[in-house]
């Protein structure tokens, strides 16, 4: 077989060597493209990143401008209406000491326990407000000491028990103040409705949820009390927490159980 002439073969390598160089050509254009790629989504994720960052900043910044505003309201509210409620319960105890008529006695008696009553409502709102309360463990602490007193003067025997995993979860202001007033009304009930001796109040975290459970042993919930404003009162705090409120079928007594869940 004739070989190819040395012209014809010169051809064929340089059409080889321009191919080679093409697919190189082209590898290098695909990998350039690939890295500018590359780049360009490594900035995007560094801007989405920066974005980011800046909404948390703001959100901080607001964060911080509303517990400060909230402590400056619990400041004023404390600096003024509780120095007025206080003078106007002293005055009219003073009247009280000064005028002996028995009507006028009845009227400044309610005026002295209307003021008492504002007093604690106003301690109250003031606790809702402090953000260093933001705490499960400090909410315990303040409804049991609530309770306490409040079933003192009583003849209920009163039973607390707590299962907590972490005292220091956080418990947002508007999740604390709905579930103390959703304990507070429970308990009044059991005080005014329940005939019961014993009540137990009950307080149990998990990672999920953190749970109170007020139990008492007295008549069980009449019909007028189930379609009364105290239950729909205790659902409505409930539902604005996005927590669950349930009455726990029981042969005796009462089983409300209240239940927030922790955000993921």
């Amino acid at each position: 077989m004739n070989e190819l002439p040395q012209e014809i073969k010169q051809t064929y390598i340089i059409a080889i060597i321009v191919m080679l160089l093409f697919v190189v050509f082209i590898i290098m254009m695909v990998f350039i493209y690939n890295k500018r790629q590359l780049i360009q989504q490594q900035e995007i994720k560094i801007k989405e990143s920066e974005f980011q960052n800046q909404l948390l900043q703001k959100k901080l910044k607001r964060q911080k401008a509303i517990q400060l505003e909230r402590e400056r309201i619990s400041q004023d509210m404390h600096d003024d209406l509780g120095a007025g409620i206080s003078a106007i319960k002293l005055q009219a105890e003073f009247l009280k000491h000064k005028i002996q008529e028995e009507g006028y006695a009845e009227d400044l008696d309610a005026i002295v326990s209307t003021s008492e009553d504002m007093n604690l409502a106003m301690r109250e709102i003031l606790w809702s407000l402090n953000s260093q309360n933001d705490t499960i463990g400090n909410f315990i602490e303040y409804t049991s000491v609530y309770v306490e007193r409040f079933l003192d003067k009583t003849d209920i025997h009163l039973q607390l028990n707590s299962t907590i995993i972490e005292k220091k979860t956080n418990l947002p202001v508007k999740a604390r103040r709905n579930l103390f007033l959703a304990v507070k009304e429970a308990v009044h009930n059991v005080y005014k409705h329940s005939q019961a001796k014993n009540i137990d109040v009950q307080f149990e975290q998990t990672e999920n949820y953190f749970k109170i459970a007020v139990i008492d042993d007295g008549i069980g919930l009449s019909d007028t009390i189930k379609k009364g404003n105290g239950l729909t009162n205790i659902s409505l705090r409930m539902e604005n927490i996005e927590g669950r409120f349930e009455v726990i079928p029981t042969e005796f007594g009462t089983h409300l159980c209240f239940q927030y869940f922790f955000n993921d």
